[in-house]
Formats: C-alpha cells, structure tokens, sequence
C-alpha cells in the first residue's frame, strides 16, 4: 500500500527534481539465432528481436502516459555477440552489427548493448575476431555499444585482452577523429561485468537470464541533491550528522526504488515477459542540478577531489544501494552512484579547475558503483599506456570483489588542457594528463594473466 505522503513527494521528485526512468532496458537472448551461414544469422536476428522488442516503444510510451513519469531512453541488451558469432568469418562481425544498429532503430530504442566478448581467463577465436572488429563497428555504426569482460575476482586479469584494447582504443578514437574520438565512449572494458546491468554502454544479456526480460535504470541525483539540502536548510546551523545525511539518502532511494519497480513491472507486464531488477545508480547527465559530484557538495565537499571525496561518495554509494535494497528485493545491475565525468557538470568542472586528477578518480572508484568512466586523455597517449589504465582499474574491481570499468577516450589531435565535446547526453570536459605516461610500458607488454587473489578462494 502506497501512503499518500508518499506519492505526493514522488510527484515532487518528478516535476521538480528530475527525477526519472533513465532507462527502460529488454535482454533478449539470442542463443536460438546461432548460425554458421551468415545471412541466416542475420534473419533470425532481425526476426527475434522484432518478435519481443516490436511493441517495446508503443508500451513505453503507454505507461509514461498513464503514470507521468518520464522515461527517457528505451534500450535493447542482447546475449554477447562473441558467442553467437562464433561460426562467421571476421568480415561477419561487422554484418551482424550492421544488422544490430538496423533493427535498434526499427523498433525505436537508442542504443543496443552486447556486441561484446567475456575474456577474462582466456579468448577464443570469436572473441579475438569480434576485438578486432571493434574500431570499425563502433565508427560506423550509430546505436551499437560494446563490452569486454576481461577480469573477475575468480579468474584474474587477461593482460593479452588488456593490450588488445590499447590498440582498440587508439584505432576506434583516430576513426572517430571529427568527434573527438566519440566511438570510443561506445566501448566499456569491465572487471566483474553484471548480467543485468541496463545501463549503457556496458549492458549485455548474460548467462543465467530467461529469455526475455524487462530491466529498469532509475536516475535521480537531483532528487538526492534535494533531499541533502532540505535536510540542512531545516536544521539549526552544524547540526545535522552525516549518519542522518546517510538515512536521508536511503530514504529517497527507497522511494525512487519504488518507482522503478513499479514501472518496469508495468511495461513487462503489457508486453508478456519477464521483469529483471532495478539498477538505481545515480547517473548523471550534464545539466546542472542533475550531478552526482553536486551530491558531494551538498554534504560539505566544496571543492570535489579534495581530501573526504572519496569518503562522501562511500557514503552516498552505500546509502543509495541500503534504502534501494530495502524497497525491493529486485534491485541488481551496478545500483549506486557514477562518476562520469565528461556527463557530469560538476565533475567536469572540478577537472577544468584542477581538482579532480586522474589518480584521485581512480581512488574514488574503489567505493563508486563503476569506475574511470567517461575520461578523456591526450590523444598521443600510447596503446600501453591506455592498457596500464584498463589493468590499474580492473585490478580494483578484481581484488575488492566488486564491478569496476573503463570509459577513455584518447582525444585525436589534443592535448591535457584542451577541450573534448562529445555532444548530448555525454556533454564535455577538459582532456586529463597521464601522469609518467609510457613508464610501464614493459610490464604491460610481459601479457598473459595477472592471476585471481587469493581472496577468490571462498568455497
């Protein structure tokens, strides 16, 4: 039952703090598509996805109407590409990526997730093809996101995969020189990659999923930003802990859980399929007022990447998943707060005015729910440079059993203090120095795997 105090504040969430869907996302599995004859593959593409996500759009805009919410993006996930390419020739990849992005924009969603490979203890034949085909997939290619998995808490760290996509990283971004290297923002490289993440550019339908399912990414940082300072605005000066800041976002989480749950129930129900989780993180877009680093400054971080940065985004990130896990026993994904940075305004600002570096981000995302996402750096910065990146952010997800990734984009043709633009959704920022670029050069080119920790023996 729904208390009347509760809905009335929701209303206020939605009409004046942005509160919103962020994202309606379906898995679908495409096992049954599997095919070694490529124009077979690609019919049972197109005919499998046309058969659960065809009313997809219809019904979201169904039940935006019928409850007021806005829900923003409308996403398809499909089973990792790797997989269910396995029998093509490499000039296959690009064909059923082709096929990926046409059929995404026939039955109107934004973005389609899964072009992506699971490597982290060793790649096969498929895996390496669809690596290699990245650079010319995600350039040409408008709605096609990809992912690769290359470590796990139970595996280690597949350095070979690492390597690979330095070189990936630079192609795809020269490829996309006009865009600032744009293509590159369609790549995430994950440790510890979740199954039923809905958001982009990472999500996939994993193994273990039905066959198709309804997952729900609900986004409210301004909500949370609100509710931080109406805390403080009503309190005598000095007066309020950060244990009541933490039950105050917890709070709000339970009631923006409930929003999504309600929504993602609603739209599995009309189209007959499955309802998956809510993944509540906090993300953010470039307007101001919908920021995660204006969370950190309402709890008294004034200056974001000063030192108690990485504490407030603890506690921010730990508060969003208790008040969410305690509103709904269906809460996955990744459910806590990113750090994008070029998509956050505050965050972005922090970066042009020197506070916010590359080290202290990679600090910060040991208690985020991501990672370096949405970075970018200079554009001559060499592929072994990028790949110690990747291997220094996986390497935390891997030894604190928790999802870590990369975003970065190697600006073509900039330098550290020029601008990036990408435009939309994931705005713009100052481009970040490397610190001792190519100074590891040697031992990123040693490959193989970084072994699993000890910590990963738990049966």
């Amino acid at each position: 039952m729904y208390r009347t105090e509760d809905v009335l504040a929701t209303l206020g969430m939605i009409r004046q703090y942005k509160l919103d869907v962020r994202t309606v996302t379906m898995g679908i599995d495409l096992h049954p598509c599997a095919a070694s004859d490529l124009d077979t593959l690609r019919t049972r593409l197109r005919d499998r996805i046309l058969r659960f996500a065809g009313r997809l759009r219809a019904v979201c805009l169904e039940v935006e109407e019928r409850y007021g919410i806005p829900i923003v993006n409308r996403r398809i996930a499909v089973s990792p590409i790797a997989s269910i390419a396995a029998g093509l020739p490499s000039e296959g990849y690009l064909k059923v990526a082709e096929t990926l992005d046409q059929v995404a924009e026939e039955v109107g969603v934004d973005l389609v997730g899964g072009f992506s490979a699971l490597v982290q203890k060793g790649w096969t034949a498929s895996d390496r093809k669809l690596i290699a085909s990245l650079p010319v997939v995600l350039s040409t290619t408008k709605r096609v996101c990809a992912s690769v998995n290359i470590g796990t808490t139970a595996a280690g760290i597949n350095m070979d995969a690492a390597q690979a996509l330095g070189h990936v990283l630079k192609e795809t971004a020269e490829r996309t020189r006009s865009h600032d290297g744009f293509g590159c923002a369609k790549l995430v490289v994950f440790a510890n990659a979740p199954t039923d993440n809905p958001f982009m550019a990472g999500a996939f339908h994993g193994a273990g999923e039905p066959d198709c399912v309804i997952n729900i990414g609900v986004s409210g940082p301004g909500v949370v930003k609100a509710a931080i300072e109406d805390l403080i605005a009503h309190a005598p000066p000095n007066s309020v802990s950060l244990g009541e800041i933490a039950e105050e976002i917890k709070s709000t989480a339970f009631r923006v859980t409930r929003v999504g749950e309600l929504i993602g129930r609603e739209v599995a129900a009309r189209l007959g399929v499955a309802f998956g989780i809510v993944d509540l993180s906090l993300a953010p877009t470039p307007q101001v007022g919908d920021s995660v680093g204006e969370i950190l400054q309402a709890m008294g971080v004034a200056r974001i990447g000063a030192p108690g940065s990485t504490a407030a985004l603890a506690l921010l990130n730990d508060a969003v998943k208790k008040g969410g896990s305690f509103a709904s026993s269906s809460v996955g994904g990744l459910s806590g707060a990113f750090v994008a940075v070029s998509e956050d305004a505050a965050l972005a600002k922090a970066v042009e005015d020197g506070d916010l570096t590359l080290s202290k981000l990679e600090a910060m995302t040991a208690v985020c729910s991501v990672g370096l996402d949405m970075i970018a750096v200079p554009g001559d910065t060499d592929p072994e440079t990028l790949a110690a990146i990747l291997a220094d952010e996986i390497a935390i997800g891997v030894i604190n059993h928790k999802t870590t990734a990369v975003r970065i984009i190697p600006v073509p043709g900039k330098k550290a203090g020029d601008r990036a633009v990408f435009g939309g959704l994931f705005g713009e920022m100052v481009i970040l120095p490397i610190h001792a670029a190519g100074g590891s050069t040697a031992f990123v080119r040693h490959g193989g795997r970084i072994p699993a920790p000890l910590s990963s023996l738990r049966n």
